[in-house]
């Protein structure tokens, strides 16, 4: 399978400017996409239109937008504004569902029937971006009742989803899902098939499989792996991301970084491609030596 390349860019970013930086500099390197994530310096999604109109070579997305206090008929009108300044196939919207300690500890949303709420979230959604532009949805915990007057080309949808019903929700209402913190063993043994699924029972096409881990191309491999394994430390202890890693059964969080010279992160890119993976999203990681030939290489590979 032939895998796109893309670039994450975390939530460190705090101005505007800051994001249309990054999206020129991805642009630049040659990446197919570069993906923001939405963190409490800026509303990813604004942010973008600036960018989806100053740099135009490049896909962009959001890995994720939390669903947490965004009803689906505002949400759905950001996406399609900064699809409408994209143009078609260029803006990809991806939510997620955060963890608990965000949920309820930032937005005072109760985490337990949290995969409720996104699946009223992700179909009254997928409605109002997709051909129709409707939604007529009267559930437990959203009404939305609305037709969207915006002809523009429908964004992508991707859903963060690793446990099985937010497969299911992926895999059913939107293009596919946005992974993080989890391995080859686990997307092929269980993320992928489970997607795939559930696109196919929905009639829906082959979904997109969106890879995110750190990358590290060096020659110093073991200061890299202590580098790089101290950024995922913490992560790795929120409880979802901690299933993927015990899923995949590896001892350190660091195990499931792609890190190497350019042979082995080739090799390592190819392997997720054979279980099922449609997109690595490259978490650059290492010194600012080892970031610029990472990205040097990340862009080639991108570019074919």
């Amino acid at each position: 399978m032939v895998m796109r390349v893309s670039l994450f860019c975390g939530a460190d970013v705090s101005t505007v400017d800051a994001v249309v930086d990054r999206a020129r500099m991805a642009a630049g390197d040659g990446f197919c996409a570069i993906w923001f994530a939405q963190g409490f310096n800026l509303d990813a999604l604004s942010a973008l239109a600036v960018a989806a109109s100053a740099v135009p070579d490049i896909e962009l997305g959001t890995a994720v937008v939390p669903i947490q206090g965004r009803h689906p008929l505002p949400l759905a009108l950001q996406a399609l504004t900064v699809a409408d300044v994209a143009g078609p196939g260029r803006f990809t919207l991806g939510i997620g569902v955060t963890h608990q300690i965000v949920s309820e500890g930032s937005f005072g949303v109760p985490y337990r029937s949290v995969v409720d709420l996104c699946a009223e979230e992700v179909a009254a959604l997928a409605g109002l971006i997709g051909p129709e532009r409707t939604a007529d949805h009267v559930g437990d915990r959203l009404t939305v009742r609305a037709t969207v007057g915006n002809a523009t080309p429908s964004p992508g949808l991707v859903v963060a989803a690793l446990g099985p019903r937010m497969l299911d929700l992926a895999g059913t209402w939107a293009d596919g899902t946005v992974t993080w913190m989890t391995g080859p063993a686990t997307l092929g043994g269980q993320v992928v098939p489970r997607l795939r699924t559930a696109a196919e029972r929905a009639g829906r096409p082959e979904p997109r499989v969106v890879v995110g881990l750190p990358v590290c191309i060096t020659d110093d491999v073991e200061g890299a792996r202590q580098r790089v394994g101290a950024t995922m430390v913490g992560p790795s202890r929120l409880p979802s991301y901690r299933r993927m890693l015990d899923a995949e059964g590896v001892a350190e969080p660091v195990e499931i970084a792609i890190i190497g010279d350019e042979a082995e992160v080739a090799g390592r890119i190819d392997a997720l491609g054979r279980v099922g993976a449609t997109e690595l999203l490259a978490n650059v990681q290492g010194t600012p030596e080892e970031q610029s030939r990472t990205r040097s290489f990340l862009g080639m590979l991108a570019m074919g």
